[in-house]
């Protein structure tokens, strides 16, 4: 197929999923076979140790639609999916979890929605279909993660969604190291609407993201999208500045009538906890920031692909 034939594009990354991968394509296939033709779907291996390329090699010698793409080692799931975008050849690209938590018999729902004038339309998971726990870890993670970039993050909405191909383009042009695919979505722009979709159990397994990796996952988001941890260092630092002068205006007074018996004593030891401690804090911030920095100016490539099977390959 030529790249003008392509009309819907299908992205997933495959991570510990090899009971499903055959499950999600013929479901894709079943689906998207209702609405063209043309269309691809693409499945990215994000370095699993189990079987997961494996069933992706099945499915493409099964059908003819499937391009399966694995990356050289486990690089994260943003990063998958960017390795996914850049092989994309259709006029509308879907995003999606290989885990039929995302139902493929929602895109033509979604599409339909796009066609009515919208660059993207992202799946809202009116009701999710997850554990208290969760549920409860991916609604603290989005609130800290608002907090901290100054955007609004809401927990019911993931990577699932349709997005026009300029908007596609757009993110594969940015240069970022670290990768966050709904962030870069919200950062380029274009005509952007949510709709209400169904979300389903995962049938087989449990998700690979734990607390450790949330947080992890947090930490490059904020270092790479915003600076308000270092404004927040800033203000900590007025702040305890100015409750220093207070407590130095206290102490001189206190001083002056007489009832501090050991000079000194009080000022040096809050002085050098409150201050020791603040500076540290303050370093660490920024050499988080260098750190980020220094991985950025070495422009190393975000994924490497190492096999390639499949239609385009």
């Amino acid at each position: 197929m030529s790249d003008d034939q392509i009309e819907i594009s299908i992205v997933s990354p495959v991570y510990k999923a090899e009971a499903l991968v055959g499950p999600l394509v013929a479901q894709l296939r079943e689906v998207l076979g209702g609405i063209t033709r043309k269309f691809e779907i693409i499945l990215v291996e994000d370095g699993c140790p189990e079987g997961s390329w494996e069933a992706i090699e099945r499915s493409c010698k099964d059908s003819p639609e499937v391009l399966g793409l694995k990356l050289s080692r486990n690089f994260g799931q943003h990063y998958a999916i960017s390795a996914g975008l850049n092989r994309t050849r259709g006029k509308w690209v879907v995003v999606m979890d290989c885990d039929l938590q995302d139902l493929p018999s929602e895109i033509p729902a979604l599409l339909a929605k796009a066609k009515e004038g919208h660059d993207i339309v992202l799946a809202r998971r009116a009701v999710r279909q997850d554990s208290w726990l969760k549920r409860l870890s991916s609604k603290a993670f989005y609130s800290l993660l608002s907090y901290l970039t100054g955007t609004t993050q809401d927990p019911a909405i993931a990577n699932f969604g349709v997005y026009e191909r300029k908007v596609i383009a757009a993110i594969n042009a940015m240069p970022e190291t670290i990768r966050y695919f709904p962030t870069m979505v919200r950062w380029v722009g274009f005509r952007m609407t949510t709709l209400d979709v169904a979300h389903a159990s995962r049938p087989v397994g449990r998700t690979s993201y734990n607390l450790r990796k949330l947080v992890d996952l947090a930490l490059d988001i904020c270092l790479a999208y915003s600076d308000k941890p270092l404004r927040l260092a800033i203000n900590t630092g007025f702040i305890v500045t100015v409750l220093g002068f207070c407590f130095a205006g206290y102490t001189f007074i206190k001083a002056l009538r007489g009832e501090i018996l050991v000079m000194g004593y009080a000022t040096l030891t809050v002085s050098i906890w409150v201050l020791s401690g603040l500076i540290i804090l303050v370093i660490g911030m920024v050499g988080l920031y260098v750190g980020k920095s220094f991985e950025g100016v070495k422009r190393r490539p975000a994924f490497i692909v190492d096999k390639v099977i499949g239609h385009a390959s």
